[in-house]
């Protein structure tokens, strides 16, 4: 059971841990990867070569005997103009533990440590890329000033567009993203970014839905996952904004209580881009 794990939390592991002990770490997140993506993506805090652990922060989920019951990773990707942005990469459960809400507090602990300890003043930006309905849905719920999401109204900031493009340009390798893949950002897609990977999903696969219909709906029309589509989104964390999107979440949750916004429309001659 979940209340039996213990929580651990690393800060850019890569500057502390010896060579030796680096190495093992990768090597366990490997491990527990295995047991639900196959083949395991060499990218992120899985890649031993990629200098990831340098710019990582991670939470990790021990059972009683040590091993990792799941994980939860992110990367401070640096930008030219002020901090680093974290990127919400990689959240991985080991099968004998889900259905115990594990994700959901794996990803809470990392947000949440990082703030409260790094970020206290101003909070921080952050970024998601996914094709996985529930994963934008909550980030859309939980989370301050998301573009795209349902419920934030008008076009993104000046600082959505300028984090939007940077990672677009500067940081598609350690985002998993394809190289070649065209950004678009009338809607902040990467038309097929995920094609071919096993990050790719179906439209059909409702493993991978939002709980809430209406949100599947609302990405799923401008989303094309069963092209490869991969969806950006662009948000902020404060300690005050925290509490207050934790709120209103909650009243989203009740059916018939506030409204969706329309989702974004694509012009019919950018479709047809690479």
């Amino acid at each position: 059971m979940a209340s039996s794990l213990q929580f651990e939390w690393h800060h850019r592991p890569g500057r502390t841990l010896a060579p030796s002990a680096r190495a093992a770490l990768v090597e366990e997140l490997r491990k527990v990867t295995a047991t639900s993506l196959s083949p395991v993506p060499c990218y992120q805090v899985l890649d031993p070569d990629s200098g990831a652990l340098d710019q990582a922060i991670i939470s990790i989920a021990r059972t009683a005997d040590g091993r990792i019951a799941g994980f939860c990773s992110a990367l401070l990707l640096p930008m030219r103009r002020g901090r680093p942005v974290l990127h919400l990469g990689l959240t991985v459960v080991h099968p004998d533990h889900r259905g115990e809400g594990l994700t959901h507090k794996l990803l809470s602990r990392l947000i949440g440590t990082y703030l409260l300890r790094k970020r206290p003043i101003g909070g921080f930006w952050f970024t998601n890329v996914a094709s996985v309905l529930s994963s934008l849905g909550n980030i859309s719920l939980h989370f301050q000033d998301v573009h795209p999401s349902p419920f934030r109204h008008g076009p993104p900031s000046g600082r959505h567009t300028e984090i939007a493009w940077e990672l677009a340009l500067m940081h598609r390798r350690m985002t998993f993203l394809d190289p070649l893949a065209w950004f678009c950002p009338d809607t902040f897609i990467f038309r097929g970014g995920n094609a071919g990977t096993v990050f790719a999903k179906t439209s059909r696969d409702a493993r991978y839905h939002h709980r809430k219909s209406v949100l599947n709906d609302w990405f799923l029309g401008h989303l094309d996952l069963d092209a490869g589509d991969a969806q950006l989104q662009v948000g902020r964390v404060t300690l005050s904004g925290l509490l207050t999107y934790r709120l209103r979440s909650m009243a989203r949750r009740i059916p018939g209580v506030g409204q969706l916004l329309p989702a974004p429309t694509l012009r019919p001659a950018l479709r047809s881009q690479p």
